[in-house]
């Protein structure tokens, strides 16, 4: 694995911040809960993303790159990101997206432009086309003259993934006797850095179906991080929260996103966050987390994508009651 440092990109280390009230809510004592604010992270909206990013750009950096090249859905975080890391660095930009344009001109994308980034519509794709779009892109960047780096799928990789590695040596300090951290899973980097600094058994993650085994890429993306063997059997994962679909707004979700704004103020978002705070929630109620144990919710942010997502705008408007005297 390469040795290159990483590029300093955030604000570290995030705050730990107790959540009572949310706490309470979900069936646990006061000083059960603690929420890890990585949407605080400061880069370009920031999110969890940025601690992968430094070490995958600083990669890129090492290698000479001039263009930063990577893919995803049309309100990718990570892509989002990406753009931001470019323009702070002085490097080009081209985010290889799933679908076609037009179909939302807010949330993620609106800063993808404001960052300057170009953007490479592939259709509605499989990972695989998805990919391949990618390769051709770079292909086409090179016999150009550029020299492009091409960041994996959500930003995830075993390299990657020594971002959350430090998240978790951050909790380790911030939070004694933590039990378990609770973390939306999405293309796997951000758990896999988690479960190498505190172990399968301290943290749950929350499919958010991004991808068809995401248990199989922690595993894989941990592995080279730890001596002993990680095996997608012996981690803690929830798969009932994907309801239709990724892209899809579910009831538990929408339930998680009030409960998380009107008990602390805390804004999270409908792919990931939100679900992470359902599963939670969830877990709560089956017993697979308890009342006496500390419990950190990771908020890997992702506001913006809640501009981007109609159907949790029109919910969270809804919401809004009129004032009568």
């Amino acid at each position: 694995m390469s040795q290159h440092p990483p590029v300093p990109l955030g604000t570290f280390p995030t705050p730990v911040e107790p959540a009572p009230r949310l706490a309470a809510a979900l069936g646990l004592g006061p000083d059960d809960l603690w929420v890890k604010r990585d949407d605080l992270t400061g880069l370009g909206g920031g999110g969890n993303k940025v601690r992968k990013l430094e070490w995958t750009v600083g990669a890129a950096l090492a290698g000479g790159a001039d263009t930063l090249v990577t893919t995803g859905a049309p309100q990718s975080n990570h892509a989002r990101l990406t753009a931001a890391a470019g323009a702070r660095l002085g490097l080009d930009v081209v985010l290889v997206l799933r679908g076609s344009p037009g179909g939302s001109r807010s949330g993620n994308l609106a800063l993808d432009g404001l960052f300057g980034a170009r953007l490479a519509w592939a259709g509605e794709v499989d990972r695989a086309a998805l990919d391949a779009t990618a390769d051709e892109v770079c292909a086409r960047l090179r016999a150009a003259g550029a020299r492009p780096a091409l960041i994996p799928f959500g930003g995830s990789s075993a390299l990657a993934a020594r971002g959350y590695a430090g998240c978790g040596a951050e909790l380790r300090e911030q939070v004694p006797r933590l039990r378990t951290v609770v973390v939306a899973l999405g293309s796997g980097g951000t758990m896999a850095g988690l479960v190498a600094a505190l172990g399968s058994g301290s943290v749950l993650g929350v499919d958010v179906g991004a991808l068809a085994d995401p248990a199989a890429a922690v595993a894989e993306f941990a592995a080279p991080l730890v001596d002993e063997e990680v095996t997608p059997e012996a981690l803690r994962v929830r798969r009932d929260q994907v309801g239709a679909g990724y892209a899809a707004l579910t009831g538990p979700v929408t339930e998680a996103l009030r409960l998380a704004a009107r008990t602390e103020g805390l804004v999270l978002d409908p792919t990931y966050t939100g679900r992470a705070l359902a599963g939670l929630r969830a877990a709560v109620r089956d017993g697979g987390i308890r009342p006496g144990e500390k419990t950190v919710f990771l908020h890997t942010g992702g506001l913006p994508g809640l501009f981007g997502h109609p159907a949790a705008v029109a919910f969270a408007e809804e919401g809004a009651a009129a004032f009568e005297a």
